[in-house]
């Protein structure tokens, strides 16, 4: 195993780091290892302190979850202090203290990333969408689940910067209402999975819009939006050709009859069929599954 190889070749015998750092160390071996464990192998020696800096400095991928169940603010900020070459971001585990002054000075200086993820991270502002849309024009996939401060007008630059977007999660940005939505999808076309659960702000206006922009789509969350209907879903139907999964649990007013399209087609909905609804209810007050003689 890589790890094991590091501690076995130790400076003093003057193997491991006489391999060429940036062609064969950086790319080939510490890839392969847990970040937590490149952070601890800092310590073995300077040289080895200079190694790990280098790789930070090239790292394509953060994970805060690699490091642990928290991440200490000074860490974060020292970790990726060098780095430029960043395409992919995971902060989940940054909430408790992650500002727009940690995350601006590394949204600024890495222009190649297209993927973030900055679930739950309530500290933010709507200033930290504005700077992921001017700095990230590749950005494909984006998660801003629970950020109850993205509103409509950091939305619309992200529409009008990030128009290559795939993948947008908005469950929980309570803020928005369809107009946003609507100006969203019409810039950013290509979208593939959108997520706006657990929303009351979005209705019927969104989901045609969505539908009628975004021929790709494959995946639609619309949990909890309690103002969608039946006429939204059917528009759904007729535009979405990809559609494979969605969503309307706890949507009141979408019934079986704009379902059905959808679930003919072999569309997973996480909303059970009538008829099999009303057999787990009855299974559960008798305790058994009746024989029913479906061709009567």
């Amino acid at each position: 195993a890589p790890w094991h190889l590091m501690m076995s070749l130790t400076p003093s015998r003057g193997c491991l780091l006489d391999l060429p750092w940036e062609d064969i160390l950086v790319p080939h071996i510490l890839c392969h290892l847990p970040l937590q464990q490149l952070l601890s192998l800092q310590r073995v020696s300077k040289s080895f302190q200079s190694l790990i800096q280098l790789y930070l400095a090239n790292m394509r991928c953060f994970d805060s979850s690699q490091i642990g169940p928290a991440i200490p603010r000074a860490a974060f900020v020292s970790l990726l202090k060098d780095n430029e070459v960043l395409q992919q971001l995971a902060l989940q585990n940054c909430s408790d203290w992650l500002t727009d002054r940690e995350l601006l000075p590394v949204i600024g200086q890495n222009h190649h990333l297209h993927q973030i993820q900055l679930k739950g991270c309530a500290q933010l502002s709507r200033h930290a969408l504005v700077a992921i849309s001017l700095s990230c024009p590749n950005l494909r996939r984006l998660s801003l689940a629970h950020c109850e401060w993205v509103d409509s007008l950091s939305l619309r630059s992200l529409a009008d910067h990030c128009k290559a977007l795939e993948a947008v999660d908005l469950t929980a940005c309570r803020q928005l209402k369809d107009e946003a939505i609507c100006y969203l999808v019409q810039k950013c076309s290509r979208l593939k999975s959108l997520s706006l659960a657990v929303n009351a702000n979005v209705g019927d206006v969104a989901v045609e819009e969505i539908a009628k922009c975004c021929p790709e789509l494959e995946h639609l969350d619309l949990t909890g939006c309690l103002r969608v209907k039946n006429d939204s879903i059917r528009v759904l139907a007729e535009y979405c050709p990809k559609l494979r999964s969605l969503k309307v649990k706890h949507c009141h007013n979408v019934a079986e009859s704009s379902l059905s399209i959808l679930r003919s087609r072999g569309v997973e909905l996480d909303v059970e069929p009538p008829l099999q609804r009303a057999l787990v209810l009855l299974q559960d007050v008798v305790g058994f599954a009746p024989f029913i003689n479906l061709q009567i």
